[in-house]
């Protein structure tokens, strides 16, 4: 494996404008991240066209931030890596024209990397967890459990068929009243909350079965809402988004253990946005335990998106000797494989 190797990641998928430094793929030396969640959450989510201008602001200064935290130079640089899919176009399109330019004008290779790989990969950071390992990759966009064989090498076991568990998460916190983002703060407000209140329904939980489906659960919390706002019923709150979030929570928990199980994998990891909720993180630590699996935790700062990420999927998409051509275009749709 190349030593010595450093790398600049640049992430835009969304609403966070990234850039980070990291050696040899775990290594991080720095990783900024400019969120624009102050700016979105007054119309409770992400706009497209606002956050491809507010990219185009911010990516330089997020640059030189982050080589500047570092204490290197774009002489020190050996590869650059940027995201080019899935994700919003115009706002994938800032960060890949960006690290293409810097990759051309420094004439060092350039990797890019697709967004689900950079969840994964969030894992090798200021770690030394390593493949093979079942990967549970849970965010506003994307919901997969993925055998991760060897660095770069997957075998995707389910995927989401309709709406992702964090855009759930975002959809029943407006239902709700509580704004954006939705994530973080259902699981404030559950821990207030009676889980058991409310029995949702949950969708494709047959043996051996590893996709999801939240948009049932999303609409049966919706339509409880509306059905007890209609009868003059007071909401509580904290006893919906906990009803909502133990649902969400033991769907994703027990399709991850049950996939390690049938891969006779005893390694299991998290990643993405939803593997910051804190009852997730508690249910599977448990259940590990109680099954003698060895579970990995990214930090949570490498659980949002962020160009550390994309760094460490950058290199050993390198190493392994992929670099890209500078007509590589964003892909908003992009597949793992």
């Amino acid at each position: 494996m190349r030593e010595n190797t450093i790398v600049l990641g640049i992430e835009t998928s969304c609403d966070e404008t990234s850039a980070s430094v990291v050696k040899d793929g775990k290594i991080v030396m720095s990783n900024v991240i400019y969120s624009q969640i102050n700016i979105h959450k007054e119309f409770g989510g992400v706009v497209p066209e606002i956050a491809s201008r507010n990219h185009i602001e911010a990516i330089g200064n997020v640059v030189k931030e982050a080589l500047f935290k570092a204490d290197v130079t774009l002489d020190d640089i050996d590869v650059v890596a940027a995201t080019y899919g899935p994700g919003l176009v115009g706002a994938l399109l800032v960060g890949l024209s960006y690290g293409k330019a810097l990759a051309y004008g420094k004439a060092v290779p350039f990797v890019g990397v697709n967004h689900i790989e950079g969840h994964i990969s969030a894992n090798y950071l200021d770690s030394d967890f390593e493949p093979p390992f079942i990967c549970l990759i849970a965010s506003g966009g994307h919901s997969h459990i993925v055998f991760v064989k060897d660095y770069g090498q997957y075998e995707v076991l389910g995927r989401t068929m309709d709406d992702a568990a964090g855009e759930a998460f975002d959809k029943v916190a407006r239902a709700l009243g509580l704004g954006y983002p939705g994530g973080p703060k259902i699981d404030e407000i559950s821990k207030s909350g009676d889980p058991y209140r409310y029995n949702f329904p949950k969708s494709f939980m047959e043996k051996d079965n590893f996709d999801f489906s939240f948009s049932g659960l999303k609409t049966a919390v919706i339509n409880q809402l509306h059905k007890e706002r209609q009868n003059g019923i007071e909401i509580n709150v904290a006893d919906y988004a906990a009803s909502f979030q133990m649902n969400v929570v033991d769907v994703l928990s027990s399709k991850l253990i049950e996939a390690a199980k049938f891969k006779n994998i005893k390694k299991i990891s998290i990643a993405g946005g939803v593997a910051s909720n804190s009852l997730l993180r508690e249910r599977l630590k448990k259940l590990a335990d109680e099954e003698g699996f060895v579970i990995h935790f990214p930090k949570q700062v490498y659980c949002t998106d962020n160009g550390a990420m994309i760094a460490s999927a950058g290199y050993f998409d390198f190493i392994r000797g992929k670099v890209s051509g500078l007509d590589l275009n964003a892909v908003p749709y992009l597949k793992l494989f």
